[in-house]
């Protein structure tokens, strides 16, 4: 069985639904260490000057993890953001079929950063058609950080096989996953290129730039997979 993990971020890059796609289970790390730089509340969308991130005001304390986030929504940064992607996407393929649900979702009401997060990662990967278990590493009650976390969390599911992103190379042994008779490999994607408003080709953009531009069409990552 094989396992990925990754913290709920906020509207991710199509690489985070690429590791996905890999998973039979997939666990948000939803009670990891809340990180300001981290994309747990900010992404990045195209408008015809660039990037431009949107952010999520958040109300924290050091050390608070992201299931214990509360997003300042009496700021009314979910009408800002709607309206900054309805200026900048009106004109794209999907629009009329991506931005009512994503408006519908992102306007409920929830207990934290982390449910939000979760609760709209996954409706977009039900319309992309990726079906993993889903787990809450919360719901675990498993102590451990790091690798070590990655670790038990592998052996609580029984995972044979763990995928894991890049980054974590700095601090993962492959000899340790060994010993508790778990395959570690890397996730291999590459960014995808795919048709886009506003001139050259920005990589690495938020989901929703794939979304509104190709729609629920997961088989077009293969067919645009850069080289």
């Amino acid at each position: 069985m094989i396992v990925t993990i990754h913290q709920p971020d906020y509207i991710p890059y199509i690489g985070y639904f690429y590791k996905i796609s890999k998973a039979d289970v997939f666990v948000f790390l939803d009670d990891a260490q809340f990180s300001n730089d981290n994309m747990h509340h900010w992404n990045k969308i195209k408008t015809p000057q660039g990037e431009l991130r949107l952010k999520i005001p958040v109300s924290y304390h050091f050390g608070d993890s992201i299931h214990k986030i509360r997003t300042k929504d009496e700021l009314g940064w979910k009408e800002k953001h709607l309206k900054i992607l309805e200026m900048n996407y009106k004109k794209s393929r999907y629009f009329n079929e991506i931005f009512p649900f994503f408006r519908e979702l992102l306007l409920c009401n929830y207990d934290s950063l982390a449910d939000m997060n979760i609760t709209i990662n996954r409706y977009i990967c039900y319309g992309l058609g990726l079906v993993p278990r889903f787990i809450k590493a919360s719901e675990l009650n498993i102590a451990s950080a790091k690798e070590e976390k990655v670790l038990d969390v592998c052996t609580h599911l029984d995972g044979t096989d763990y995928i894991s992103g890049i980054g974590a190379k700095a601090y993962q042994t492959e000899e340790h996953f060994r010993k508790r008779g778990i395959c570690l490999s890397y996730t291999d994607y590459k960014p995808v290129l795919y048709p886009q408003l506003w001139g050259e080709f920005i990589k690495n953009l938020s989901i929703l730039d794939f979304l509104f531009n190709c729609g629920f069409h997961w088989e077009l990552i293969e067919e645009y997979l850069i080289d």
